[in-house]
């Protein structure tokens, strides 16, 4: 039997003869295959105080996003122009930075559901940015961070303490610092930041991942990274001991939950929606997410993907008769508006 689109192919039977070869649990990696939409579209990432100006505020922002949204126009993104599209809709409600400003569940959600249904736009999945720390399962942020393979700069001499001390990750080499000079001893040039593969002249970047904050709760991770990590979840890249690290939970508007701990990771708000992960993801945000995104960009350029789930996307897209591209980063899309 055929699998339906987006769904993983069937386990092949393996015959009895095969059954009796014996290995030890680390020689081979299982790697499961997560359900693919063909794109993954963002409505939106909202802070707490986006749900402070009322309804009017929220439905301006779907109303200004509705025109880019629809999904006869999204086909071009993922190269199916003219077919129908397997599209998911999905947005993050941030209850990570400020969590005692977040009205609850059952205030924020119904405002969301009619703001976005006035412009004509259904959202399947809504999800926690907390739950990109963690998802109740598995630490996802750690995960990632344990993942950094930093792409050192020509002329590295290990002299700037690694990512995982400092919680800094850039694109190229930083500027030399000329503030420490040996008594008697000539000055030190100063050499500007350099981009890693720039064209003709840099954009360098240096992003903030985290900081360790005294207390009980410890280390606070940057927007940047939990953003970095949220696309990797859409992309249904990320995996612990090769299991999956998505699990939508069906949502009853009728039963919200009192606060946002009790709310699921991500929780599928239409019963027949795409599956949440994609081959491709397209954000439509704010242009005050557009530095955030570009230090996302970089993050993802520099962490260790399970090639078993690189390599599957790229087959099954192919099986579909589209293009994925073999870097999650390039895998990215974005429409940035300002208010």
């Amino acid at each position: 039997m055929e699998p339906l689109p987006g769904q993983p192919p069937p386990a092949v039977p393996v015959a009895p003869s095969a059954r009796a070869v014996f290995r030890e649990t680390s020689a081979a990696g299982r790697t499961v295959e997560v359900p693919l939409a063909q794109l993954s579209v963002e409505l939106g990432h909202f802070y707490p105080e986006d749900f402070h100006d009322g309804a009017g505020a929220l439905a301006a922002h779907f109303r200004r996003i509705a025109p880019w949204a629809e999904h006869s126009s999204l086909g071009a993104l993922v190269g199916a122009a003219g077919r129908p599209t397997r599209v998911s809709t999905c947005l993050l409600v941030d209850d990570y930075s400020e969590p005692d400003t977040l009205p609850p569940p059952g205030v924020v959600l119904p405002e969301l559901i009619a703001a976005a249904g006035a412009h004509g736009l259904v959202i399947d999945y809504i999800a926690r940015e907390s739950a990109c720390v963690e998802n109740g399962r598995v630490p996802l942020a750690r995960l990632v961070e344990k993942a950094l393979i930093p792409d050192p700069p020509y002329g590295t001499n290990g002299s700037r303490p690694p990512v995982h001390e400092t919680g800094w990750l850039c694109n190229g080499s930083r500027s030399v610092s000329t503030a420490e000079v040996p008594a008697m001893g000539g000055r030190t040039p100063w050499h500007p930041p350099a981009e890693n593969a720039a064209r003709r002249h840099s954009v360098f970047l240096d992003a903030e991942l985290w900081t360790e904050e005294p207390g009980p709760e410890g280390r606070l991770w940057s927007c940047s990274f939990l953003a970095a990590v949220w696309q990797l979840l859409r992309l249904g890249l990320l995996r612990a001991r090769g299991e999956t690290v998505v699990n939508p939970v069906p949502v009853d508007l009728t039963d919200l939950p009192d606060g946002w701990a009790d709310f699921p990771a991500i929780g599928r708000m239409t019963p027949r929606a795409a599956p949440f992960c994609a081959y491709r993801t397209f954000s439509a945000l704010g242009t005050t997410y557009l530095p955030v995104e570009h230090a996302v960009r970089v993050i993802l350029g520099q962490v260790g993907i399970d090639p078993a789930a690189l390599a599957s996307t790229v087959r099954r897209a192919a099986e579909e008769g589209l293009t994925v591209p073999a870097e999650p980063a390039d895998r990215l899309t974005y429409l940035f508006l300002s208010r």
